[in-house]
């Protein structure tokens, strides 16, 4: 994936390539281009995170383009056995409040001693 940022000097761009790399999923990041503008992303990473992140700390960028490594590799995962996947439902904590008596007697008489 090639995302072009704005860069303005050589801090903005160690600034780029470190927020890059520091995603989860990226193998490989490198500047591309004739001014370094452009960084190059390679792994399995979202593209949309990554331009956000770059956008609020270094400035404007956009994706130039999106691509598969190599093809070879989404071959061989199509070839895979596929797996069923288990899910556990979630089942939320039950919580039970008590309410506090504060000392009061709790009688069930009339309150009427006449009835």
């Amino acid at each position: 994936m090639v995302v072009k940022v704005t860069m303005n000097g050589p801090k903005s761009r160690s600034k780029g390539l470190k927020i890059a790399v520091g995603l989860s999923g990226v193998e490989s990041a490198s500047l591309k281009g004739d001014d370094k503008s452009q960084i190059e992303v390679t792994g399995e990473v979202d593209p949309v995170q990554l331009t956000s992140l770059l956008r609020k700390s270094v400035g404007h960028a956009e994706l130039v383009s999106v691509s598969a490594a190599d093809g070879e590799k989404k071959d061989d995962e199509k070839d895979d056995k596929k797996t069923d996947l288990q899910v556990w439902p979630y089942n939320p904590p039950y919580v039970v409040y008590e309410v506090p008596s504060y000392g009061y007697a709790q009688h069930h008489e009339p309150p009427c001693s006449i009835l």
